[in-house]
């Protein structure tokens, strides 16, 4: 049977991989000297309430290759043929990691792709895969599909705060005070490389969203047939008005939250909103 590898920047619970098979390796987050797995030592809430508190800037650790490894190693053992479906490249050396690991294996077979993707834009295509793979599917079609879902993956998000970029030295103390003063929201999104770039700059939440529906419709192909996904860190009252606008704005098949984990939010901070549908 074809088992379904990622890793904890999917931001899927854990829940969710547990019911479709999922084997989900867990990211590490390191908070003023403790290193947690991302999801299993901390909690999605729990991170949060620890970095509000000020100055403390969170940092992460991609997998290391013995982790893949171990875990590639004991699912052929079982009998298992292996698609593992990892985060973004250009922003972790995490799918280097699969790769060693599958190097190290003989016997049996491993596949690992590089998505291209993070949060929920590489957790729909997981799902996807997995329940293919539940259904029997050949891991050849159902590596097909991921390659094709993680190709046309929109990623675009917008960072409630600039201060998370001021504590991890992307932009200065100054920049953020202005923009925090201004109430800017910046727009971002993740281009077919797998990298984080600017797509705008906008005021207020009000504009967010509406940057974001607009970017939707301006991108989005066969929406009402596509499940979106969104995902955020802390910030329920938003994920409620956009996906009541996408509801408003398109018949869309399906909505999927999730919320962002420690590893992604690390990064983005607490507040963010993402946007993940096809092209």
């Amino acid at each position: 049977m074809l088992k379904i590898v990622t890793d904890s920047a999917c931001d899927l619970s854990l829940e969710i991989a547990r019911e479709l098979g999922i084997t989900v390796v867990p990211l590490t987050v390191n908070i003023e000297g403790q290193v947690y797995r991302d999801r299993v030592d901390i909690s999605v809430d729990e991170f949060y309430q620890r970095i509000s508190s000020d100055n403390i800037m969170p940092t992460t650790a991609q997998i290391a290759p013995q982790t893949f490894y171990e875990c590639f190693k004991s699912l052929l053992q079982e009998g298992h043929e292996v698609l593992a479906l990892i985060f973004s490249s250009r922003l972790s050396g995490t799918y280097q990691s699969s790769v060693i690991a599958k190097e190290m294996l003989t016997g049996g077979r491993v596949e690992t792709l590089d998505t291209k993707s993070a949060s929920v834009g590489l957790g729909l295509t997981v799902l996807e895969a997995a329940k293919m793979a539940k259904d029997g599917a050949d891991l050849d079609i159902v590596l097909a599909k991921a390659r094709d879902m993680s190709a046309r993956m929109e990623h675009i998000f917008v960072v409630d705060s600039l201060e998370m970029l001021k504590r991890g030295g992307r932009i200065s103390a100054a920049q953020a005070i202005i923009g925090g003063m201004l109430n800017v929201k910046p727009v971002l999104q993740i281009d077919a490389e797998g990298q984080i770039v600017p797509l705008d700059k906008v005021r207020g939440w009000k504009k967010a969203l509406a940057k974001l529906i607009q970017v939707m419709a301006e991108r989005g192909k066969n929406l009402e047939q596509q499940t979106i996904g969104i995902s955020h860190a802390n910030n329920r009252e938003m994920v409620e008005e956009l996906s009541q606008l996408i509801k408003t704005e398109y018949n869309v098949k399906d909505i999927f939250v999730s919320e962002i984990g420690p590893v992604i939010g690390s990064h983005a901070g607490p507040g963010t909103v993402a946007l993940f549908f096809q092209s």
